[in-house]
């Protein structure tokens, strides 16, 4: 999808150096020069990105303590990964009542911290074929539960639809085999994640 910043951590080091120098002009990249002005700017957003995960570990401490979500900053970006479980019921795409509190800590942060940035919805499947439902195959099953959050997102709770993007990957995208149910179990998720504020979406 969007490719974040490959190393979130050494990145901020060279913020914090740079900028204690002034005038100084360092050299990122093989071949690419940033000035002291967008290596400030750099910091400003990587700090946004920094408080907004702080702000929703907070917020999703429960949930995070019960396995039901993770927050992490990846090279794509911030990214929030819930359990399919905690969203949906079984080889369904509707969102689950209890599953609207969890959803408005994300918008909560969404609509202040990170106002600016967009924010990519994705749905991961494990690979067990659909048998009993209405779907074709996994892939229909995660593009409707990655539209089903994003309309939750927009509708309810006034996330500009500007900055939202719907994607399913179906079984193709996995973090953990699929031969044991632990596995399969992580590889059926969501994810939403926050990009920073320079990145643009693809039209």
């Amino acid at each position: 999808m969007f490719k974040f910043l490959k190393n979130f951590g050494l990145i901020t080091s060279v913020v914090s150096i740079c900028l204690a120098a002034n005038g100084c002009t360092f050299i990122f990249q093989k071949g690419r020069r940033i000035d002291v002005v967008k290596l400030s700017k750099l910091k400003k957003q990587l700090s946004e990105l920094e408080k907004a995960k702080a702000q929703l570990e907070e917020r999703l401490k429960q949930e995070i303590n019960d396995k039901e979500v993770k927050v992490e900053m990846l090279e794509k970006g911030l990214v929030i990964t819930f359990v399919a479980e905690v969203l949906f019921d079984s080889g369904k795409a509707t969102l689950r009542k209890d599953a609207y509190k969890k959803l408005d800590k994300v918008a909560k942060v969404l609509n202040t911290t990170v106002k600016d940035s967009a924010v990519g919805i994705e749905g991961h499947t494990d690979n067990v074929p659909i048998k009993y439902s209405k779907w074709k195959s996994n892939w229909e099953l995660s593009v409707a539960r990655a539209l089903s959050v994003l309309h939750y997102l927009e509708d309810k709770k006034h996330v500009d639809p500007r900055r939202l993007t719907a994607t399913g990957y179906g079984e193709y995208h996995p973090v953990a085999s699929n031969k044991t149910a632990a596995g399969r179990q992580k590889n059926r998720r969501v994810e939403i994640v926050i990009l920073p504020p320079t990145t643009k979406k693809g039209r």
